[in-house]
């Protein structure tokens, strides 16, 4: 029968003498036998056991928990409690982690488009990812009633290709422009912008906002706090 010393046994299975002596005074794994000397003795059945401790060490186990599977009669029925535990426990994790990782992209996205606005407090922090939140739920708006008056247009044309008849796309031309103003209107009334100069937030005017040059998140407008002309920053009007 092969024997190991504490130092061989640790060496076998990858760990330090330090864990062999914790799980001996955690009475997890016990030498089979111990030397005139006082030198500890392990077997191939230790080994084993030992093996089994760090598979479940690696699944999560508490080592109070692993001491209830070893000790027990029914340790696969045991074994099978606690893994259920810790699945639960793991996909709890998960979901929170996820969830995590959603709201630090979401921040990521907001100081990537917010570089010049100053963060000093968690009020900060809140209030980016409010306007963030509030920018995306205007947008698709946007996005959404755009698609519906391109659709009725596209529609109304193809009408009037295969039957002949072109007053429906006239009507829905009209409509068209109607429901354009009225997206219009409503993003302006839903947006400030803030000047990247002197971080004041204003709302020019509809046709200052209309006429301004501008890009996806951005607008050129003339700060009335501080009189300058910027590429201003779009913001939800909470």
């Amino acid at each position: 029968m092969s024997e190991y010393t504490t130092g061989e046994l640790a060496k076998l299975a990858q760990v330090s003498v330090r864990t062999i002596q914790y799980y001996d005074q955690r009475q997890l794994l016990r030498p089979t036998a111990t030397t005139t000397g006082g030198r500890r003795l392990y077997t191939a059945a230790d080994l084993d056991r030992l093996k089994l401790i760090l598979l479940l060490k690696g699944l999560g186990l508490s080592l109070k928990s692993i001491q209830a599977v070893l000790a027990s009669d029914e340790a696969t029925a045991v074994l099978h409690g606690l893994l259920q535990v810790q699945v639960a426990k793991l996909q709890a994790q998960q979901a929170l982690a996820t969830q995590q990782l959603a709201r630090i992209n979401q921040l990521q996205a907001g100081l990537n488009e917010l570089t010049s606005v100053p963060i000093k407090s968690i009020t900060d922090i809140t209030q980016l990812m409010t306007n963030q939140q509030g920018l995306q739920r205007v947008h698709w708006r946007l996005l959404v009633g755009g698609g519906l008056l391109d659709v009725l247009e596209l529609t109304t044309l193809v009408w009037g290709i295969v039957r002949g008849q072109w007053w429906p796309l006239g009507i829905a031309v009209l409509m068209a422009i109607i429901g354009a103003a009225g997206l219009v209107y409503y993003y302006f009334g839903t947006v400030n912008y803030r000047c990247p100069h002197c971080q004041a937030v204003f709302r020019p005017t509809f046709w200052q906002g209309f006429w301004a040059r501008h890009t996806l998140k951005t607008r050129r407008l003339t700060c009335p706090n501080c009189h300058e002309r910027h590429f201003c920053i779009e913001q939800f009007k909470a």
